[in-house]
């Protein structure tokens, strides 16, 4: 009998706009083994979703995702994530507005903050986008996950008009993009 060492994961955590968008994208990458829709990076203890709403909790909408890094590397992960929202809007992504929206990624290690800096900075250079990215780089703070009823959101409401209209163009363009990707 041989033991077989668990395979390793990490976690990463990224605010990009509506939580149901990015997590539709993400449930679709080879490697990732884990999508919670959540709120992070806030002050109130396990706020719901109407007072994240309400602008005053601090908290980001956001996805953690758990993955396996033999499977796919962080920059990867990083490359899809600039793909499918836009890095250079303070607090908006499309019509969605405030600070609940805003562009970040919330690491969980040194580690990994160090990368996604790096990651970024990259980006910067080669100047990418005609405006600043101002993506919020930090550490992980007061992660609460979403409520259930946010948890798979597009897989159980494909038809509903948000999802149509925004969350399925971010897929397609994923797939598009990042085939080699796909599950």
């Amino acid at each position: 009998m041989t033991d077989n060492p668990p395979n390793p994961r990490d976690v990463i955590v990224l605010g990009g706009g509506c939580f149901w968008c990015t997590e539709a994208v993400f449930v679709q990458v080879r490697g990732i083994t884990d999508v919670e829709s959540g709120y992070s990076n806030g002050h109130v203890v396990q706020p719901s979703y109407e007072q994240v709403c309400s602008g005053n909790t601090g908290h980001n909408e956001v996805v953690r995702l758990e993955f396996d890094p033999a499977v796919i590397a962080l920059r990867d992960i990083l490359s899809i994530f600039f793909l499918i929202h836009d890095p250079t809007t303070l607090n908006r992504q499309g019509n969605d507005v405030g600070t609940q929206y805003r562009s970040g990624i919330y690491a969980t290690s040194d580690a990994q903050l160090a990368e996604a800096r790096a990651f970024v900075d990259e980006v910067v250079q080669e100047q990418i986008y005609a405006r600043p990215v101002v993506t919020e780089l930090v550490p992980l703070s007061n992660y609460w996950p979403a409520e259930d009823y946010h948890q798979d959101f597009f897989e159980r409401n494909p038809h509903q008009g948000y999802c149509m209209a925004v969350a399925a163009p971010k897929v397609a363009k994923f797939r598009q993009t990042f085939s080699r990707f796909a599950k």
